[in-house]
């Protein structure tokens, strides 16, 4: 349990890092300046990042509120500076952990400067993992919702019938289909099987190209006839698709790996005491 929660903090250490490195570099507009001291977006973003929210996205009205509210807190810190705090024992030692804190961000971000990934690993790395570099079944489906079962029986009676399935049953989905796909002779275009409820998803890829359900499919929606327009197979994700992912995830594997290599070698020469 404890080597796994060294992983998942050395992950994050890893995954900060990198970021951070990107981050600090485009995060530097101005939104205010106090006494001479910019109000920047960096700090918005540090202020808003647990909330996922987009600053440039909101009303001009909430921006100017939290850039407000950032003055305000400027000018307090100003304030609060001026009083005998600085001079307390307890802000000092606070003021030491800050610093090295400060330090250790510092620290990451130079060193994840120094990881690269080059082509060749990712190559590597892509043809040992091809096995797992799979796309998805992709089925274009086409269906009629309707209420009752006795109404999709019907249908799919009718159809039976047909010398030009889907021409009919593109009309069929036009006049009697409930869903909103109706309009559209019942077309849903491609989608893969966990984009659709369960059972419409399994009913479909039984399904040979250009038949339909011999059965209704009950859904929580209702009944559905389903006619399978095409289906393409599962394939291999190429390597020019999936390079940036890979590259990504390589970079935190090494960085995690190197940090781990460069917090051992400092354990060597610590005096550390468990209690």
């Amino acid at each position: 349990m404890l080597k796994t929660s060294k992983k998942v903090i050395l992950s994050l250490v890893a995954t900060f890092a990198i970021a951070n490195s990107a981050y600090a570099a485009n995060n530097n507009k101005v939104y205010a300046v106090v006494n001479g001291e910019s109000i920047t977006n960096q700090e918005i973003m540090m202020l808003l990042r647990n909330q996922k929210v987009n600053f440039e996205t909101l009303p001009k009205e909430q921006q100017k509120q939290i850039i407000d509210g950032l003055i305000e807190q400027k000018l307090l810190s100003d304030a609060a500076y001026k009083t005998d705090i600085p001079t307390r024992t307890e802000y000092k030692l606070e003021l030491d952990k800050a610093k090295k804190s400060i330090a250790f961000q510092f620290w990451m971000r130079d060193f994840s400067k120094s990881i690269k990934v080059s082509d060749k690993e990712l190559r590597a790395f892509y043809n040992e993992n091809k096995s797992k570099m799979k796309s998805p079944v992709e089925l274009k489906a086409s269906h009629i919702l309707v209420k009752t079962k006795k109404e999709a029986d019907d249908i799919i009676k009718e159809l039976s019938k047909s010398s030009n399935l889907k021409s009919d049953f593109a009309k069929l989905a036009k006049t009697k289909s409930t869903g909103p796909s109706g309009v559209n002779g019942g077309e849903l275009g491609w989608f893969t099987k966990e984009k659709m409820v369960p059972e419409f998803s399994e009913a479909s890829q039984k399904l040979k190209k250009g038949t339909i359900t011999k059965s209704p499919v009950k859904t929580q929606f209702g009944y559905h006839i389903i006619y399978l327009d095409d289906k393409k197979a599962s394939g291999t994700i190429a390597f020019d698709v999936v390079k940036g992912r890979l590259q990504q995830d390589l970079l935190q594997k090494k960085f995690t790996q190197s940090l781990k290599v460069e917090a051992l070698k400092l354990k060597k020469n610590a005096k550390i005491e468990y209690k």
